[in-house]
């Protein structure tokens, strides 16, 4: 395949749009598979190809690349009559860069290793910004020769590649960093709440936090949202919930205990049942305060001294 490698994309969302994008414009046949025209017309515009069908995009295409909600989808995609395991043909790559479970990846290997697939899992690391600027990291399983294939592609839209082994390695490591991501929204606003009973600032903490020990590129990137009280979901509640589904059903087929992973669900839930699912997650800090019997307030800016 090499240079004249063809793309096609089924999934053209919140993180297809600007991945596919990427490919397009670094000279790639690109075509595309997206059931909401409202989605898809401006890869179009752009030069993409329409695929109408699932057959018509595997005959397009050298490796199809799947940006999809969950596992129910992908197993429409892959598995069902007429879906992509029975359209590919051998030789052909599939790569799946969402975040489901295990469970369903392995069907899916099972399923297109006998008619002779590659199959790659590579979910990603990052937001809609990263993947605009080509600065997500990927997390890459599957067989070493596809993934040497797909490399230049995946250089796209990313700036680190790691690849992990042959198995479900991409899948595993992909629920341990949402783990710690959705842990860090918790524990931060429940910390952030217990500052502002000190009568500090949000501002002023995040300030210190973002120059600590324990600093991260998470909680700078959600500093704005969380001075400014701005939840508009880059990633919500209910998108998070799912998540973490999926980690404690791959705790539970590991019989692997996850005490903390199991209440910080039940977080999640609560802020669901007060009617903040389609916030961004990170809305845990006003739900927190709630709780400390205080009300969400505008944050008063302080002085900082360094000492």
């Amino acid at each position: 395949m090499g240079e004249t490698l063809r793309v096609g994309w089924a999934g053209i969302g919140k993180m297809g749009a600007p991945m596919s994008r990427r490919v397009l414009e670094a000279g790639y046949a690109l075509s595309v598979f997206e059931p909401l025209p409202e989605n898809r017309a401006t890869i179009v515009a752009e030069g993409a190809n329409v695929a109408h069908s699932l057959e018509d995009l595997a005959a397009a295409s050298d490796i199809v690349v799947l940006t999809i909600p969950n596992d129910a989808i992908l197993r429409d995609l892959v598995l069902s009559k007429g879906a992509l395991a029975d359209v590919m043909k051998p030789g052909q790559i599939l790569m799946e860069m969402s975040t489901v479970s295990p469970e369903i990846s392995a069907e899916v290997s099972a399923a297109l290793r006998a008619r002779g697939i590659a199959y790659l899992r590579a979910p990603v690391s990052g937001s809609t910004m990263t993947a605009s600027s080509g600065n997500l990291s990927v997390m890459v399983s599957g067989p070493d020769g596809a993934y040497r294939k797909v490399e230049p592609v995946l250089a796209c839209f990313s700036s680190k590649q790691f690849y992990l082994g042959d198995g479900e390695e991409a899948r595993y490591l992909k629920l341990v960093l949402n783990a710690l991501v959705g842990a860090t929204a918790a524990l931060l606003g429940e910390a952030l709440t217990l500052g502002l009973k000190g009568n500090l600032s949000v501002e002023t903490m995040l300030s210190v936090i973002c120059e600590s020990a324990v600093a991260s590129p998470l909680i700078a990137y959600k500093r704005d949202l969380l001075v400014s009280r701005n939840f508009d979901p880059a990633f919500s509640v209910s998108q998070m919930m799912k998540d973490f589904d999926l980690i404690l059903g791959a705790a539970k087929s590991d019989h692997v205990p996850m005490y903390l992973a199991s209440m910080i669900r039940q977080q999640y839930e609560a802020a669901y049942a007060d009617g903040l699912s389609e916030k961004d997650f990170f809305v845990l800090f006003e739900q927190s305060e709630r709780l400390a019997g205080l009300s969400p307030r505008e944050d008063k800016p302080q002085n900082l001294t360094a000492i």
